[in-house]
């Protein structure tokens, strides 16, 4: 439920009484005004007094100086509601999921033609997240954050889209060769910050960690495992065939996971041949055996299976009472005051006149 509220309502009374203050002054200075007048002497011009006391223009000096004064004090009295604060509220239900999710993609020359139907996956599985927050991080031989943790959805969705549509022409390495320039151009853009060590490709236990980093409160140092706030996942999507010198290998990227209170889950990049490789199988294994769900494009349920292990961690679950959130709501009663106060100013100019 939304509602209105001032978040200083201790401001009113105070302001009220220092309006009162200003009110008698004004007063008491005008009666001290108005005596001065009737002491001193009386000067009789008749024609200025004939002119000046003519009924319509005497009538209509009065309707606008009371006119000027109620303008005057109807913006004095925004002044004094806008000093209080004042502000929407919106009640939210305390009970909802917290859960962290990275998504982890290998965009190395072997990986690379079959990353269009895994980013159409991950495209698939955020559809079934309301509460989470999504990142993703591309690797190969060094890693590159595409977006960082975020609950806005609008933001993932358009990202993945456009990693759909630069990676739409990419189906083996023929096909890259065949780009035209702008094409090219456009992947090499979109690769851009994941090729930066010379002579090592797809490095599998680096890239993890990689992913890992962006979760709240990962360290590279932990010896014990250690609680975490918000569960964490990460959707591991590789080919899992290594090129060069990692820091990290697989095992020990996922035992940094395990300690870490991260849970991994793999979809295997490969094409449908490849599943039998010693690379498919030793992913499955070391994702397996830390308690992961392992994948493959070419399973039917594959998305659904994956959505399904997040789903299965201990999820936080705050129970309570409805919270209520305020946030400032000043601007109607700024065009108020700004209004009546330009409306009194253009009235006591006419006054005068």
């Amino acid at each position: 439920m939304s509602g209105f509220t001032f978040l200083w309502p201790w401001m009113l009374p105070l302001a009220l009484v220092v309006a009162g203050i200003v009110i008698g002054l004004v007063l008491a200075a005008t009666r001290r005004s108005k005596r001065r007048g009737q002491d001193g002497p009386s000067v009789w011009d008749l024609p200025a007094l004939v002119e000046q006391t003519s009924g319509e223009k005497l009538h209509s000096y009065r309707r606008a100086s009371a006119a000027a004064l109620t303008a005057v004090c109807l913006a004095a009295a925004g002044s004094l509601v806008l000093a209080a604060r004042p502000a929407v509220t919106a009640s939210t239900d305390a009970s909802t999921h917290s859960r962290d999710i990275v998504l982890c993609l290998d965009v190395s020359g072997s990986a690379l033609p079959f990353d269009r139907q895994v980013i159409a996956a991950y495209r698939q599985i955020v559809t079934s997240f309301r509460t989470e927050r999504i990142g993703m991080s591309i690797f190969n031989s060094t890693s590159r954050t595409v977006f960082p943790l975020t609950d806005d959805y609008s933001l993932v969705k358009n990202q993945l889209d456009k990693a759909l549509t630069v990676l739409s022409k990419v189906t083996d390495q023929k096909s890259i060769d065949k780009m035209s320039q702008k094409d090219y151009q456009a992947v090499s853009d979109w690769l851009e910050g994941t090729q930066d060590r010379h002579d090592s490709t797809s490095l599998i236990g680096d890239g993890l960690v990689g992913c890992e980093t962006m979760l709240p409160g990962f360290t590279v140092t932990a010896k014990t495992r250690h609680a975490r706030v918000s569960p964490a996942s990460i959707v591991f999507a590789t080919d899992n065939v290594l090129s060069g010198t990692p820091l990290y290998s697989l095992d020990e990227a996922l035992r940094l996971a395990r300690l870490n209170s991260i849970g991994v889950d793999a979809l295997y990049t490969g094409s449908a041949s490849a599943v039998g490789t010693a690379q498919a199988k030793s992913l499955r294994s070391a994702i397996t055996r830390a308690g992961g769900t392992f994948r493959t494009q070419a399973d039917a349920d594959s998305v659904a299976a994956l959505v399904a292990s997040i789903e299965k961690q201990q999820v936080r679950h705050a129970r309570g009472e409805s919270t209520v959130q305020a946030s400032d709501a000043p601007w109607p009663f700024v065009a108020f005051v700004a209004f009546f106060l330009a409306l009194g100013l253009l009235l006591l100019a006419k006054v005068r006149r």
